[in-house]
């Protein structure tokens, strides 16, 4: 059974979640990311099924997030490419690993670790404020009516505080 859509509610992470929320988008936008990018090695990598590796790279390509480029004819096959759109998301997917991360696997065992390319350091993703660079954090923010604001579904919370206790 297909899965509402979020495309009537005001709210970027429902809509962010149009385009991201199938069970293996994560994943296969993560092979993409690390430079798997042709279908055949895709579905060997995740063991996902074809036809739904093919529904996922479909709906990607629909949303502007990959764009196919032939790379044979005849048969005619594709490597998955990133988009400016797509390529934007991997703060998304820097952001889910450093939450399992820390609280799936420890700091100690991080299953892959991030090289910052710039000072080739290794790293961590942080979010930080783009007026004082200080970092961000639940306790530390709140949500305010932007100006695409609309009342109803999908805009609850705005403008709520919450105590979220201590991120230790």
């Amino acid at each position: 059974m297909p899965r509402s859509s979020f495309d009537d509610m005001t709210c970027s992470i429902a809509r962010t979640l149009d385009v991201l929320g199938e069970w293996w988008t994560p994943l296969v936008l993560r092979d993409i990311f690390a430079g798997v990018t042709r279908f055949d090695a895709i579905h060997e990598n995740l063991g996902i099924s074809r036809k739904v590796l093919a529904q996922r790279l479909n709906a990607l390509v629909e949303h502007d997030v990959l764009q196919r480029v032939a790379y044979q004819y005849r048969p005619t096959r594709y490597d998955y490419r990133l988009t400016d759109r797509g390529a934007d998301l991997a703060m998304v997917l820097l952001a889910m690993q450093s939450w399992g991360d820390r609280w799936i696997f420890g700091t100690d065992r991080e299953p892959v670790v991030i090289r910052h390319g710039e000072c080739g350091a290794l790293t961590k993703p942080e979010l930080t404020c783009a007026e004082c660079g200080e970092p961000l954090t639940a306790a530390g923010i709140t949500a305010l009516p932007g100006p695409g604001f609309v009342t109803g579904r999908g805009s609850a919370g705005v403008g709520a505080t919450h105590d979220v206790g201590s991120a230790d």
